[in-house]
C-alpha cells in the first residue's frame, strides 16, 4: 500500500515522490510495525527529502491505513518523530516537516566564530522568547520544564551542560511553533556543535558561570511559564549579552 499525497501548503510544490512506496529507503512497509517501527519509517523518508521542510504528512488515518495501524499507534509515531524535531503538528492543519539541512550547513558552522554565533542568537532569541510566551502550550512548558531540570543535574561537566543547554533553547524554539523559527535555531545548534565551540566553551564555562546561567535559566523558564513577555525578553537579552562578555574576556590562550 501506498500513501496519497496529502494536500500541500499555499506556495508548496503540488507534486511530490510518494513517502511510503514499497520499500522507502530500503525499508519495506511491512518492517514498520508499532509506533517505534513507523516513526523509524517515516523519519528516514523525511532524512532522505521524499517530504522536505514544510511539507504537509498524509492524514493520520492515511498513514494508518497505509501501515495497516491504528490511528492509536500512527499518533504515538508522529509524536515521537514530534519530540526529536522531525515534525510539528497544527491542530486543524495537519503534520508538517520542520526538519532540513542543506550542504553548505558544514561550511557556515566552519566559518562562523562564537562571537558571530552569540550576536545571531541576540538578533532571534529575543523573538523566539516572544513567540513561546504567546504560542506555549502546557506540554511545551512540560517539556521545558523536564529539560530544564537535566540541564541543572548535570553540575559541571561541560560537554554535558552544552548538550543539554541546547535542548532547553530548542525547546523554547519549539514552543514557538513556527516551523521557520525551529528551522532557524537548528542551525544555531548546528554552529553551536562546531568545533571552535567546543574550544571556546573551555575556555568560558566555569563552575561559577555555569552555576549563573542555570540561575538565569531557571528565571527564564518562570517567565515563560507565567506568561511575563517583559521579563521573559529582559531575562534573554541578558543572558545573551552576560554570554558574549564572558566569550569576548575568555583568555586566548
Amino acid at each position: 500500500m501506498r500513501f496519497k499525497i496529502g494536500t500541500r501548503a499555499p506556495g508548496r510544490r503540488t507534486h511530490a515522490p510518494e513517502p511510503a512506496r514499497a520499500a522507502v529507503a530500503g525499508v519495506p512497509l511491512a518492517a514498520a510495525r508499532g509506533s517505534a517501527g513507523i516513526a523509524a519509517h517515516l523519519r528516514r523518508a523525511i532524512t532522505d527529502e521524499v517530504y522536505a521542510f514544510g511539507d504537509r504528512l498524509p492524514p493520520e488515518r492515511e498513514i494508518a491505513r497505509s501501515f495497516g495501524a491504528s490511528r492509536t499507534t500512527v499518533r504515538k509515531a508522529l509524536h515521537q518523530l514530534e519530540q526529536r524535531n522531525f515534525v510539528e503538528r497544527k491542530i486543524g492543519s495537519g503534520t508538517f516537516v520542520v526538519y532540513g539541512h542543506q550542504a553548505e550547513d558544514r561550511q557556515i558552522a566552519d566559518i562562523t566564530s562564537p562571537l558571530e554565533l552569540i550576536e545571531v542568537r541576540l538578533a532571534v532569541e529575543p523573538h523566539i522568547i516572544r513567540l513561546a510566551v504567546l504560542h506555549g502550550t502546557a506540554r511545551d512548558i512540560e517539556a521545558m520544564g523536564e529539560t530544564l531540570a537535566a540541564l541543572e543535574r548535570v553540575g559541571d561537566d561541560r560537554e554535558q551542560f552544552t548538550l543539554w543547554d541546547q535542548r532547553f533553547h530548542m525547546a523554547l524554539a519549539a514552543a514557538t511553533h513556527n516551523p521557520l523559527m525551529v528551522w532557524i535555531y537548528r542551525q544555531i545548534n548546528e554552529v553551536r556543535g562546531h568545533t571552535q565551540w567546543s574550544k571556546a566553551k573551555d575556555k568560558v564555562l566555569t563552575p561559577s558561570r555555569i552555576a549563573g546561567y542555570n540561575a538565569q535559566h531557571r528565571a527564564l523558564f518562570e517567565a515563560v511559564q507565567s506568561r511575563d513577555p517583559d521579563t521573559a525578553l529582559d531575562l534573554i537579552t541578558r543572558h545573551l549579552t552576560e554570554a558574549r562578555r564572558d566569550l569576548v574576556g575568555a583568555p586566548s590562550h
